[in-house]
């Protein structure tokens, strides 16, 4: 492949070494010639090749067309990455794409040792890649020199705002030189992105690769409603089903992330997990796992997962969907990336599929909604990939060969081939048996009215009115299985419904006319006083369900009075209580006199008794207190000493606890 002039001879020969035949359209983009030398504010969906992108970008401004770079003195370029698994993801590509040049790399990134990192910035790199925080600690502590640096990237600059690295960005670019060269790379260019760019970037330049928008043409979508107890049996049935070398499932929570996990591993799987609760060695230790093969499952949460660039990874799974539509296509872009192809599927629990399908409808992505794989299916799965295992193409030798032939001739071959396909199922995780698919409350129902009739068949429908309206709380919901009911129809029957103050008036289909009104002159045994006539004809009865005939009035009977002797006595009046005004009056004026008793207590004579005793004042009472305390006041007793026993000498002394020191 003919690569641009641009492109020095070191990189071309580490592309080839890779294996590129073609480079992609942002890479293609950076590379032309109004973008050389320019600082550039790109735009492109993920998996496009950004990382090479921008590596093959500020190539010519390292080199400086020098075939290979020299000492390392002070780091020559500096990119900064949102998270530590695409910062030491960036340096895996940056270290292979510089590696015939001679490139030197260090990575300065949260929780690795920052020790090493400084001595390893001491011994010299011509690129450092780093998160924000950690790379603002370096240039504190004089560990990290900026003063030769040529080129800064910014990958994903979109996501290092959102995680509020905004200030950590501003102190790392001030500290740069501004005749560095400034590329940022991101998905969408929000405003606080433009912003960004307008104060540290020199008239960049846009680009934006053709095609992000749309649905990713290496991606498969697939969506499969399920009930919600069985989301993770589901789960499981699709990773089976797919059977991919390595499937990414995503969950929204390190708790949902635990639980999984541990499902995925009692069901037979070889899973890990990937969350920011996790240290950084148990991460990278995560993730080499499922490069290596040891797992073929990983369940990562958003954050921990964004920027993660696996191999061969096939099938990305959503277990539980995410917040919004860039979030979706983050998760989604973890596979079809450098031209491979990919799958995307979403387990929805039938209560969120609303919510999935807005999704789609914003991130403009079209999937196929189909059943979940039952068990028969991953079975007849699994028969269609026997001819693709290694057994059956590889050369056997004769020993292997003669032991077959005896286990044929023992057993047969029908026995043999019945026991080969049980073991190798026993081997693998199990499957589970999915019921049907849920359908939401009603969906069937309008649907089945939409399929059946159109709106047209009510054009010359016939108006009737119900007597029940907003004053009797008349609604849809309950009236329409009332008309049912009293005219034997359908749903699909009923054409438009106006509800007013004392009726509600509502279409039949003029070929059900007949028959519904046949059926309100049946007799009923419930809703007898529901009447139902033609519109505007309610006073007339001829077509009218029979109302209750009304009960018979009963003969008013005179009651005798009752003589005068058995008459009770009259009450003695009540008491009203005292108008408030009055009371209000009486409170801010405590000397005032009351004009009555509050309370007014009749003795057998009618007579009112007389009043309490007012309780004494405050000065009363301190004068009866002092007296009841005087000596004068109290009675004198007669006081003798009591007599000793015999042989006491002298008056008892009080015994004292001796105190230790």
């Amino acid at each position: 492949m003919d690569f641009p002039n641009c492109v020095p001879s070191a990189l071309v020969s580490a592309l080839e070494m890779k294996g590129y035949a073609a480079l992609t359209d942002v890479q293609t983009a950076v590379l032309a010639d109004d973008a050389a030398g320019a600082d550039l504010l790109v735009s492109a969906r993920t998996g496009s090749g950004k990382t090479v992108a921008f590596g093959l970008a500020m190539g010519a401004d390292l080199l400086a067309g020098h075939d290979t770079l020299g000492f390392a003195a002070t780091p020559l370029a500096l990119v900064i990455a949102p998270t530590r698994e695409l910062a030491l993801q960036v340096e895996r590509e940056l270290t292979w794409l510089y590696a015939d040049a001679g490139g030197r790399l260090a990575s300065c990134v949260g929780g690795m040792d920052a020790r090493s990192e400084r001595r390893t910035l001491q011994r010299g790199a011509h690129i450092v890649v780093g998160t924000p925080g950690r790379l603002r600690d370096h240039i504190e502590r004089g560990a990290l020199d900026l003063s030769s640096v040529r080129a800064v990237v910014l990958d994903e600059a979109d996501e290092m705002l959102d995680f509020g690295f905004k200030e950590d960005l501003e102190f790392i670019l001030q500290a740069a030189p501004a005749s560095r060269r400034t590329l940022m790379f991101s998905a969408t260019v929000s405003r606080p992105i433009a912003e960004l760019a307008r104060s540290y970037q020199r008239d960049a330049l846009r680009i934006s690769t053709a095609g992000d928008r749309g649905q990713h043409a290496d991606i498969t979508y697939l969506a499969h409603t399920v009930a919600g107890h069985e989301r993770e049996a589901a789960i499981i049935n699709v990773l089976r089903y797919h059977d991919a070398a390595r499937a990414l499932v995503f969950c929204t929570t390190r708790e949902a992330v635990n639980q999984l996990v541990i499902r995925l591993q009692n069901a037979g799987f070889s899973a890990v997990a990937l969350s920011g609760e996790l240290t950084q060695a148990e991460r990278t230790k995560a993730l080499d796992a499922l490069r290596d093969g040891r797992a073929k499952v990983c369940v990562a949460t958003d954050v921990a997962a964004r920027g993660i660039d696996l191999p061969g990874l096939d099938l990305v799974v959503h277990a539980e969907p995410p917040t919004n539509a860039e979030s979706l296509q983050h998760r989604s872009g973890r596979t079809g990336r450098a031209g491979a192809k990919g799958v995307s599927v979403f387990v929805v629990a039938s209560s969120r599929k609303g919510r999935v399908i807005r999704l789609l409808r914003e991130a403009n992505i079209e999937a196929d909604w189909t059943e979940a794989p039952g068990a028969e299916d991953i079975r007849a799965r699994d028969t269609e990939r026997l001819a693709s295992l290694p057994a059956f193409t590889a050369e056997l030798d004769e020993a292997r060969l003669a032991e077959a032939r005896a286990l044929i001739e023992r057993f047969g071959a029908e026995r043999v081939a019945a026991a080969f396909l049980a073991e190798r199922e026993a081997s693998l995780p199990s499957v589970h048996q999915l019921s049907p698919a849920p359908t939401a409350p009603g969906k069937a129902a309008r649907a089945e009215r939409a399929s059946r009739r159109d709106r047209s068949d009510f054009d010359d429908s016939t108006w009737l009115e119900v007597n029940l309206g907003r004053k009797q709380r008349a609604e849809p919901r309950w009236l329409v299985p009332l008309i049912c009911r009293v005219g034997d129809v359908t749903g699909a029957d009923i054409g438009a419904i106006r509800i007013e103050e004392t009726y509600t008036r509502f279409q039949i289909a003029e070929d059900k006319r007949a028959a519904f009104m046949a059926a309100l002159k049946r007799p009923r045994d419930r809703d007898e006083n529901v009447r139902v006539t033609l519109a505007g004809q309610s006073g007339e009865t001829a077509e009218a369900a029979p109302a209750r005939p009304p009960a018979p009035a009963r003969a008013r009977t005179e009651r005798p009075a009752r003589p005068a002797h058995e008459r009770q006595p009259e009450r003695a009046p009540e008491h009203k209580p005292e108008p408030k005004a009055a009371r209000t009056e009486r409170k801010s004026d405590p000397k005032a006199e009351r004009a009555e008793p509050r309370t007014k207590l009749y003795a057998e004579d009618g007579a009112p008794r007389p009043k309490r005793r007012a309780r004494p004042g405050k000065a009363e009472r301190q004068v009866i207190k002092a007296a009841k305390s005087s000596r004068e006041t109290r009675p004198v007793r007669d006081w003798a000493p009591k007599a000793k026993p015999a042989g006491d000498a002298g008056p008892k002394l009080k015994r004292v606890k001796k105190r230790s020191n």
